[in-house]
């Protein structure tokens, strides 16, 4: 019996330095780790827990998402979660263009957003993209992607798709990004 107790303890403790260890990176404390649960590392609240950052040149008016069912991008403590970004939408330009004009512009539109909520592309963490016909467009894409993020380059990831299935006729990538504010 007293076994079992010591490898409960022992799970126990080991989540709780997981926990600590976890919450240090995110700069906030946790609660049964020895100290009250505080958010920002001066020992104050998580703020905000959850703000909408609306598009660049997006009137207060207007909704502040692209559609009903998300947000372009939410600030969380001094984390930045952006939604998606397409590489064309016909209402901002003409020809949807090859790869390489598409991440461009996916990049660009997402180091506008990332500049509004207070933030940059040196602030990016983790950038994941849906590549059309990977096999086809990834160095081209490559190309492309050079010299938006500077060094150290941000973790990267891609999962590939069919053309047709990117959600638009013409869209050939989408990328998102977590990244932080200082």
């Amino acid at each position: 019996m007293a076994h079992k107790r010591d490898r409960k303890l022992e799970k126990k403790t080991r989540r709780q330095a997981l926990a600590v260890g976890l919450a240090a990176f995110a700069g906030v404390g946790v609660a049964g780790a020895g100290e009250a649960q505080t958010g920002a590392p001066s020992g104050g609240p998580w703020t905000p827990k959850k703000q909408v950052i609306r598009r660049p040149g997006q009137a207060a008016g207007q909704a502040a998402s692209p559609g009903p069912l998300l947000s372009s991008c939410i600030r969380s403590g001094h984390l930045l979660f952006v939604a998606g970004i397409g590489g064309w939408y016909p209402d901002r330009r003409k020809e949807a263009g090859d790869i390489k004009v598409q991440i461009q512009s996916a990049l660009t539109t997402m180091k506008e957003l990332l500049e509004t909520a207070g933030s940059s592309m040196a602030n990016v963490l983790k950038v994941h993209m849906t590549v059309a016909d990977p096999n086809k467009n990834l160095a081209l894409l490559n190309e492309g992607y050079r010299g938006f993020f500077p060094d150290p380059p941000p973790a990267r990831s891609y999962n590939g798709a069919a053309a047709d299935h990117m959600g638009r006729d013409g869209v050939l990538v989408q990328v998102d990004c977590v990244a932080y504010v200082d």
